[in-house]
């Protein structure tokens, strides 16, 4: 099970259900959830709906999946090597030298069949490898009856965190077809069934808690919330609404101890649906690539820039060459609507760039400098998750340090000594060669700076103002004041961590 730390998964029913149809001709093969199979009975007066009827015809569609992996781990080497005890270190699992060994491993998780034919739908971290130096050798999916088949990987997306698997069977196999996540509403009863903690098929049942709940894992991180149990091996296996209909894959859980404290996320169907098609041709997903760094407009960002508060995102850095640079996006730029939609914490301009088709233009609503603008941009194809941690990079919260030669003194109004960057200090403080600005010698740690900036930050802007000098600092932080604003904003670097927007409070 996935964990979403970003943001700082049971109900008992009784009575009477829903009515089942079950008059499918002997010779097909259809859905477990076919249209008019299912149809949901309204209670009693003063009585609950039971689930029991449903659950009956969807649980045979849910399977286990587990994995067998081979880790690769460093040994520990055997500190009483040539000594009388050297042998007596080795019955206890140390190594002579500290060599590489071999071991196995396991994982556990759910899916469901949406074909008769074999296709499985699962979690793409439930498939791939649990560990650093981890291969998967092989994956089993367990149906309702206990009978195990070996399954074939057809295709993973690990940016949806979606894997499509598949299983051959002499006979048809019992489906369910993913429904329309965009009608379900906040309020709505909702079941997952699945695997935790490798038990056998479990339901629980809740609510939708929320719909387009960002965890801040990824441009597709738009999910629907659910206070429906969820745990670990739940992973992979389907959330259905009361038609029978699926409208999620069980992703992610919001715990501090591993185990449900009723905050539950589900990839939305309706997203997930073009992924899996594209996964069960053999094909890659493609996305939507514009090359910047971006981050919200939080209150105090909106307060230094006289913005709107939750209106749009701030570029932090723009890529060399990217698309977004061939735009004429720069940092600073706060882009408010992607193609007439606006960019909000539930639809951030990441998850409305992914979902651009490579290739295609794309229209911007940019303030700039408190002025709004449009610009136009041909998105390029997004590049895997490793090769963008390559891209950006991160810093090391300690590193070298600038000497403290001739520093000038910034403004007491904003907490903080700088002094210009030169090519020796950018070396020291771990900067790339093209970064422009001025350094941080020191900050007051009773100004608000003290909380936010540390020594060796260089400051490349201030309220999109370029900044090269102490007196610049000291320009564009008394315009603020000036102007009435209680903060400005800091486009700062920290080692190889660029364009990143701290705003600071002017004493």
């Amino acid at each position: 099970m996935r964990y979403a730390y970003a943001l700082t998964g049971a109900i008992l029913l009784g009575g009477t259900a829903a009515s089942l149809t079950l008059q499918n001709p002997a010779t097909a093969q259809v859905a477990q959830n076919e249209p008019g199979a299912i149809n949901a009975a309204a209670p009693r007066v003063g009585a609950p709906m039971s689930f029991a009827d449903m659950v009956a015809k969807l649980q045979p569609a849910v399977v286990n999946i587990s994995t067998t992996q081979k880790v690769t781990v460093q040994q520990q080497a055997n500190p009483f090597a040539g000594t009388p005890f050297g042998e007596l270190f080795g019955q206890f699992g140390g190594g002579g030298g500290g060599a590489p060994v071999t071991r196995e491993g396991q994982s556990l998780g759910s899916g469901f069949l949406i074909s008769a034919d074999g296709y499985v739908v699962t979690n793409n971290h439930v498939i791939a490898p649990a560990a650093r130096g981890a291969t998967v050798e092989s994956i089993a999916v367990t149906l309702q009856d206990r009978k195990e088949y070996k399954a074939k990987l057809i295709g993973r997306d690990p940016t949806s965190d979606l894997a499509v698997l598949k299983i051959e069977s002499s006979t048809p196999l019992p489906f369910v077809r993913l429904g329309d996540s965009t009608k379900a509403r906040v309020g709505d009863w909702v079941v997952a069934i699945g695997q935790p903690f490798g038990l056998g098929g479990t339901v629980t049942a809740g609510i939708v808690s929320a719909v387009h709940r960002a965890t801040g894992n990824g441009p597709f991180d738009s999910f629907i919330q659910t206070d429906a149990a969820i745990n670990q091996g739940n992973s992979g296996g389907p959330m259905f609404n009361m038609s029978g209909d699926v409208i999620g894959i069980n992703s992610q859980i919001y715990s501090q101890s591993g185990g449900n404290i009723g905050i539950g996320f589900a990839i939305p169907a309706s997203e997930a649906r073009p992924i899996i098609d594209t996964l069960m041709k053999g094909q890659k997903v493609q996305r939507g690539y514009l090359g910047v760094g971006i981050q919200p407009v939080t209150d105090d960002i909106a307060a230094a820039l006289g913005l709107p508060k939750n209106q749009g995102e701030i570029i932090g850095r723009v890529e060399p060459g990217g698309p977004g640079a061939k735009a004429g996006l720069r940092a600073g730029d706060v882009v408010t609507q992607i193609n007439g939609q606006a960019v909000t914490p539930d639809r951030t301009l990441s998850y409305l760039v992914a979902n651009a088709a490579p290739g295609s233009t794309i229209r911007m609503n940019v303030i700039r400098d408190g002025r709004p603008t449009t610009l136009s941009a041909t998105v390029s194809t997004r590049p895997s998750e490793d090769q963008l941690a390559s891209l950006t990079g991160t810093g090391d919260d300690d590193g070298p340090l600038p000497d403290d030669g001739d520093e000038a003194t910034a403004p007491s109004s904003l907490g903080v000594t700088v002094q210009p960057l030169t090519p020796q200090i950018a070396r020291q403080v771990g900067v790339d060669s093209t970064v422009q600005g001025v350094v941080v010698g020191s900050v007051d740690p009773s100004s608000d700076a003290g909380q936010k900036l540390k020594r060796g930050d260089v400051i490349s802007s201030i309220n999109s103002q370029p900044v090269r000098t102490a007196a610049d600092v000291a320009r564009v932080v008394a315009a603020a004041k000036a102007a009435g604003r209680p903060q400005v904003l800091l486009n700062i670097t920290r080692q190889r961590t660029s364009g990143v927007f701290v705003p600071v409070k002017i004493r």
